[in-house]
């Protein structure tokens, strides 16, 4: 169902995209002799998920950028998390050994 508004959004919503079938993501397509643009995606790699249409150029570089934006956080996410050195992992307690103590393996 679809909700009832006046104006235009506040926010822009993110269409979800998908490689362009012509091009594989590639962006050109193969000519007798060179490469040319694919015209398909307008030379991007990228179209819409649901119908497989390209966006216009206003809307591609918004997406793409509402996309990378989100790319950038996952990868920040996953940089902060704390990672542990081969000291930290050798001092915990594994509950490997007799009766749950710990097991090193020494």
């Amino acid at each position: 169902m679809i909700k009832k508004q006046q104006g235009p959004a506040l926010h822009k919503e993110v269409i979800p995209l998908k490689t362009c079938p012509v091009c594989k993501g590639r962006a050109v397509v193969s000519g007798v002799f060179h490469e040319l643009d694919c015209l398909h995606c307008h030379a991007s790699g990228w179209v819409r998920f649901d119908n497989g249409e390209a966006l216009g150029l206003q809307d591609l570089v918004t997406q793409l950028g509402l996309n990378l934006r989100i790319a950038c956080k996952q990868i920040d996410q996953r940089m902060s998390r704390v990672s542990m050195d081969v000291s930290d992992y050798y001092e915990q307690n594994n509950r490997r050994g007799a009766g749950g103590t710990n097991y090193t393996g020494d």
